[in-house]
């Protein structure tokens, strides 16, 4: 009997809660400093919904890509799209924070790119030009307003049963039981635990082939750095479907 108990406690339904948003969304996935792509993503979904829809950008604006002074930029001028926080920025704000730290990490990482769309030489293998030097030539650069916009970068939104992360969350925690390092960094048990909740869960860090909504997943991460599809996924106006630059 106990076995039995055990059996039916672990068994779990497939995912099959339809997917309710009271108001379409654009869940746009990493731009990764391709300022060039976001914009024609943009104009995109301008075209396609000229009355406007609610767009929400995963994280990870930066690093990689050649572009990210501009991304940051085009999104300072945007206030109407939500930009959450993804484990990109994190990095380069503990790099702001600790550099002789963290400055090895974020710049194998593609820190380096940042850097050079700011104008700033990266660490001397001398030497003569320490982290510190390096941390104190980007905070100069970026200026006060962009790294406060950095900081103050939410970790989620939801609409209905939707909820959009950078990375994913957590499927044995309620959308307001999640912990930041989930929704940022992962949650190893995310892409294979059905969720018993009915959530619908939008997310980037995971480079795809194609973007997918499947299972109470949608994944929107197609490598625009690498291979020039920056992804979109429009959500509430009929059945999920996808607009990709490229």
């Amino acid at each position: 009997m106990r076995f039995l108990s055990f059996f039916r406690r672990e068994k779990t339904r497939p995912f099959d809660a339809p997917l309710d948003v009271p108001a379409p969304v654009a869940v746009i996935g990493d731009i990764h400093g391709c300022d060039q792509l976001l914009a024609q993503l943009l104009d995109q979904i301008a075209q396609a919904d000229p009355t406007g829809i609610q767009i929400v950008c995963v994280g990870d604006y930066i690093d990689r890509g050649d572009g990210s002074a501009a991304v940051i930029n085009l999104l300072l001028d945007r206030p109407d799209i939500i930009c959450l926080k993804g484990n990109h920025e994190a990095m380069c704000l503990r790099f702001l924070d600790n550099p002789d730290k963290h400055g090895a990490s974020w710049l194998q990482y593609g820190g380096l790119q940042t850097l050079a769309s700011y104008g700033v030489a990266g660490p001397a293998a001398d030497g003569t030009r320490p982290f510190q030097r390096v941390r104190d030539d980007l905070a100069l650069a970026m200026g006060t307003r962009r790294i406060t916009w950095m900081q103050d970068l939410a970790i989620s939104w939801r609409s209905g049963n939707l909820l959009v992360t950078h990375a994913g969350a957590d499927p044995a925690r309620g959308p307001d039981d999640q912990r930041p390092q989930d929704m940022i960094w992962g949650c190893a048990a995310f892409d294979d635990t059905t969720r018993t909740d009915g959530l619908w869960v939008a997310h980037g860090h995971v480079i795809q082939d194609r973007p997918t909504a499947q299972g109470g997943r949608i994944a929107v991460d197609t490598g625009a750095y690498a291979t020039g599809r920056l992804t979109a996924a429009i959500l509430g106006n009929g059945p999920p479907h996808f607009r990709m630059t490229g």
